[in-house]
């Protein structure tokens, strides 16, 4: 009796939809539902409808476009590393590994 295994080939891969790929999807839709609520808020309040639209709009167009932007300028991880890399004090960048590369040889490392 032979046995069928299927395997998934997409299994490392990121999530994408429609060119966003794994966190912007979050993002979009975290803004998507922000709009929604401010519609609603502004509508409750009773502000006219011809005010409220243009600015859903307007910023429903602008949070797609950052959105898309981000994703195909900084990719999977980049926006992470980019944050990260930010947030590094300037006397703590390394240029080269050299300082790093015979510790455990000279000995500077080890104080057991």
């Amino acid at each position: 009796m032979a046995s069928i295994y299927h395997i998934n080939k997409g299994v490392s891969k990121p999530i994408m939809f429609k060119g966003l790929k794994a966190q912007y999807i979050a993002y979009l839709a975290i803004g998507l539902v922000l709009l929604l609520i401010s519609f609603s808020v502004l509508y409750i309040c009773g502000i006219s409808l011809w005010l409220i639209l243009p600015f859903v709009f307007g910023t429903g167009t602008l949070l797609f476009i950052i959105v898309f932007r981000l994703s195909k300028r900084f990719g999977e991880h980049g926006l992470a590393k980019y944050f990260a890399k930010k947030r590094l004090p300037n006397y703590l960048v390394f240029r080269s590994r050299n300082p790093f590369i015979n510790l455990k040889q000279t000995g500077h490392g080890n104080r057991n």
